[in-house]
C-alpha cells in the first residue's frame, strides 16, 4: 500500500513540475531574450542543459552509446523540437506577449493528431476529435483577430510572428510524430539528452551565421533567466516529462498543453504586465477547450481491407 501511494504521490509531483516549470519557461524566454539574441539564447540554454544531461547519463549508468543512423535521427527530431519549435518561440516572445505565444503553442495536439493519422497510419479520427480540431481553428482565430484586424506596422507584425509560431508548433509536432515512428520502444533520458545537446549545436550554428555574438549583451536577468530555462525548464522539466511519460496514458500526458498557457498568461500578466483582453480570454477558453476534446477524443485504426483499399485508389 506504501508502495503504491509513493508511486502514485511522485506521478503526480513529476506532473506538477511538468505544469508550473514548463509553463513558466515561457516568462524566462520573454526575460532572456531582451538582450541576448534568441538563437544564442538557445544554443547556451540547450549546448549546456545537453552536456549535462550526457554527464548524467555516464555518471549513473544511462546508455548514450547509439548508431550513426540513430544519432542522425536524434539529431533531427531535437532540432525539429528544440530549434523549429523553441527558436521560433524565442524570436516570436520579441513581438508578441508571452501569454499570447502560450496559447498559440497549445494547438502543437491539434497538428499532432493530424500528423500522427497521415504518417502513422490510417486512422478513424472521432467526431469528438474532429469537433475539436475545428474548435481549435476557432479559437486560434479569435485570439488572432486584433492583429488579423491591424492596419498599423506594430499589429502586423504580431500577426506574422504569430503565424511563424503556429509553423513553430507544427514542426514540434512534426518532430513528435518522428520520434514516435522512429522510436522501437518508450523515449529514454540519454535519447533525450542527445536530442537536446544536438538542438544546442544547430542553434550555435544559426547564431554564428546569423552573428548573434555582436549584439549580445549579457545582462544579469538574462544569464539568470537562461539559467532558470537550463535548470527548470531543461533539466527538471524533461526529466519530469519523460517519467509521467513512461508511467501515464498519452491523453493525460498532454495535459500539460492546456495548463502550460494558464500558467503563462498569469505569469505574464503578474510580472511582465501583459494585457488580457476579451479576446485573449475568450480565444484562451476556445483553444483550450478544443485541445481537452483532442487529447481525450478516442482514435481508433481502420480495418485492414478499408485501408488497402484507400492507399489502391489513391
Amino acid at each position: 500500500m506504501f508502495s503504491k501511494t509513493s508511486s502514485r504521490f511522485f506521478l503526480m509531483l513529476n506532473f506538477g513540475l511538468v505544469y508550473v516549470f514548463w509553463g513558466s519557461t515561457y516568462l524566462g524566454i520573454d526575460i532572456a531574450v531582451e538582450h541576448i539574441p534568441p538563437a544564442l539564447m538557445c544554443a547556451t540554454r540547450f549546448t549546456i542543459a545537453g552536456v549535462i544531461m550526457l554527464a548524467y547519463c555516464l555518471v549513473a549508468g544511462h546508455n548514450i552509446r547509439y548508431s550513426a543512423r540513430e544519432l542522425l535521427q536524434l539529431a533531427i527530431v531535437g532540432n525539429l523540437l528544440l530549434m523549429g519549435g523553441n527558436l521560433t518561440l524565442s524570436y516570436a516572445e520579441m513581438y508578441i506577449p508571452s501569454g499570447l505565444a502560450a496559447l498559440l503553442v497549445a494547438t502543437i495536439p491539434l497538428w499532432f493528431l493530424i500528423l500522427d493519422a497521415l504518417m502513422l497510419g490510417h486512422y478513424h479520427v472521432s467526431p469528438r476529435g474532429l469537433a475539436g480540431l475545428a474548435l481549435g481553428l476557432v479559437g486560434t482565430a479569435v485570439l488572432l483577430w486584433p492583429k488579423l484586424t491591424a492596419t498599423t506596422g506594430v499589429g502586423r507584425k504580431e500577426l506574422w510572428w504569430s503565424i511563424a509560431l503556429i509553423v513553430g508548433a507544427l514542426s514540434w509536432a512534426f518532430g513528435s510524430v518522428l520520434a514516435k515512428k522512429w522510436q522501437s520502444g518508450p523515449p529514454t533520458f540519454g535519447g533525450t539528452s542527445w536530442q537536446v545537446f544536438f538542438a544546442g549545436l544547430g542553434n550555435f550554428v544559426f547564431a554564428t551565421l546569423n552573428r548573434d555574438y555582436h549584439r549580445a549583451i549579457w545582462t544579469a536577468s538574462g544569464v539568470e533567466a537562461i539559467a532558470y530555462l537550463v535548470v527548470c525548464g531543461s533539466l527538471i522539466g524533461y526529466t519530469a516529462y519523460i517519467y509521467i511519460l513512461g508511467h501515464a496514458p498519452t491523453a493525460r500526458v498532454s495535459t500539460y498543453a492546456y495548463v502550460n498557457p494558464v500558467v503563462a498568461v498569469f505569469l505574464g500578466w503578474l510580472f511582465r504586465h501583459e494585457v488580457v483582453d476579451r479576446y485573449v480570454l475568450a480565444g484562451s477558453a476556445v483553444v483550450i477547450a478544443s485541445v481537452i476534446l483532442v487529447t481525450s477524443a478516442s482514435v481508433t485504426k481502420k480495418n485492414e481491407s478499408v485501408a488497402a483499399a484507400e492507399v489502391a485508389a489513391d
